[in-house]
Formats: structure tokens, sequence, C-alpha cells
């Protein structure tokens, strides 16, 4: 007979007690880890759990920046946006249940087999600016876009995350936070002007694509002051060893332009000349991949 209040169970204990098995730590912050992990309540799928220990979290971030990314990925379902499942809290910790992308991110498949081929880097690009596009139609901002908030399925297809620096912003409105990495941030950001949120975002893809294509980055972000002057002096180089088309390139200047009035815009983007051929041969092998399974279907039912 129990004498006084019952004792909390361990955490791995009360997650299986809910339905969820978890795995080992596959990436780890001051504050915060990330455990794969199984879903009976998903028929045994595995899922990524991010669990933030509110003790060791700073105030302005339980404050203010984690109720906006509950609040962000709540509300968006996108095919290239990786998806919550659900949040608990207890211990004092928050546990997001959150789809597996299983293939690691951006940085790290680039790191280990160099620039992308300008066909994967369009295709890539086009599920990254769909996924921005949306986003931004229902006014969030993502404001930290580098490659390792790209995550890659079993496929590679892009599955962006990590929405911590994300914010609801309406048409027009100006921000004046610092948000994301110096590598990826825009001059307007570093210069600490008022900024508008989709432009921000445009550059930080500019910056991600040229790392695709090049294998390096555009600016060095070890001297801030060159970097800012080399951004507004507009020097971005490619190296000839590359052989990057020319429609790749104006499209990165154009993303990369520090004028954010002349920068290219995120609807322009997705209609661009460099990625179209690339896209319609994706589109048109999704569709006969469909037609195929639909008549595999039909045969089946029969």
């Amino acid at each position: 007979m129990s004498t006084g209040a019952e004792r909390p169970l361990p955490d791995d204990e009360e997650m299986r007690r809910r339905g969820y098995q978890l795995g080992p730590t596959i990436g780890e912050g001051s504050y915060a880890k990330v455990k794969c992990g199984t879903s009976e309540k998903l028929g045994g799928c595995k899922v990524a759990i991010k669990i933030i220990n509110r003790k060791r979290a700073p105030k302005d971030f339980q404050i203010k920046f984690l109720p906006r990314e509950l609040e962000v990925l709540r509300r968006v379902n996108h095919d290239h946006i990786v998806r919550l499942y659900e949040i608990m809290q207890f211990s004092n910790k928050v546990y997001m249940i959150m789809e597996m992308a299983g293939h690691g991110d951006l940085l790290e498949y680039i790191k280990l087999r160099g620039a992308i081929p300008e066909e994967k880097s369009a295709l890539m690009f086009y599920q990254l600016v769909s996924a921005v596009e949306y986003l931004h139609s229902i006014n969030i901002m993502h404001r930290d876009l580098k490659c390792e908030n790209i995550l890659l399925d079993a496929h590679n297809y892009v599955k962006i995350s990590d929405f911590g620096f994300a914010r609801f912003m309406q048409k027009g409105e100006l921000s004046r936070t610092y948000c994301g990495s110096a590598a990826y941030a825009a001059p307007e950001i570093l210069q600490g002007t008022p900024y508008q949120g989709p432009p921000y975002d445009v550059w930080s893809i500019g910056v991600i694509l040229y790392i695709m294509v090049c294998g390096s980055m555009p600016y060095d972000d070890s001297n801030i002051k060159k970097m800012i002057k080399d951004q507004t002096e507009r020097k971005v180089g490619f190296s000839r060893s590359k052989k990057i088309s020319q429609d790749c390139k104006d499209l990165i200047h154009q993303m990369l332009e520090c004028d954010v009035v002349k920068r290219i815009t995120i609807p322009e983007m997705a209609r661009c000349r460099w990625a179209a051929p690339f896209i319609r041969k994706y589109q048109e092998e999704k569709l006969r991949k469909k037609s195929e399974q639909d008549k595999l279907r039909q045969q089946q039912e029969h």
C-alpha cells in the first residue's frame, strides 16, 4: 500500500506508456537533443523525438521562440516540411514527435559527396522553394534557412526543419531581430537594419544553392566586416573547374542581390529558366510512376 505521492516514472518508461520507444541520440545541443524512436500509434514507424530541457533552456527561448516554433509546426502541412505528430510535456521537458528524415542533412550530404550535379540540385532547389513559397503564402517566414536545417528523406527529397526563429509576418511588416547564422544572413540583417522576411529567406536560399553546386561557401564568415563589403560589392566567385551553367550563375546572383528591391522573389524563383527543364522532367517522371502504380492497383483489384 502506498503511503505517499506516486513517484513519477523515468522518462523512457513514461514514453513507452504513451506509445513511443526511445532510441539512440542523433543530435544534441546545450538544452535540446534529438533521439530516434518508434511509434506504436503510427504502426511502428520511425520518428524523430526532439527533447527540450526546460531547466537548461534560456528564458527568452521558452517565452518567445519555443511557442512560435510549436505554433508554426502545428499549422503547416507540406510534403517538403518536416511533419509534427504530437507534443508532450512532463518532467520539465518538452517532447516533439516529428517525422523522421533518415538520410541526414544537406550539409552532411555535401561534405560526403561534394558539389551536387545541377540536375539534382535543381530538384532539391525546386522542393525547397515550393516549401518556402507555401510558408510565405500563410505569412510564415523561416529566417534560419541553412544546409543543416534541410533534412533529406530516404529518396533524398528535401524536408525543411527547425522553426525556432520562424515568425508570422504580414506583407510589408518589418522585423529587427537578428536571426539565423551569419554565413547565410543577408546584408540587411548583418547591418542591423529593419528587414522584411521574404527577401531574407530568398538570400539564404541563394547561399544554399551556391553551396549545392559549388561545394563551398560563397562568403567567408570569419570576418563579418569583410563579408558585408563583399556582399554589397556583389563579389560572388565561381570556380571554372565546376563548369556551372550561366543560367544557374545568373539565378544565384539574383538571389544574392544586396539591394532588397532588386532581389528576385520566391514566385520568380519557382518559375526560373535554370530549373524549368529539370523540374519538367521530374514532374513527368512522377506522373509516369503514378500512372504505373494506378495501373498496377487496377490489375490487383480485378
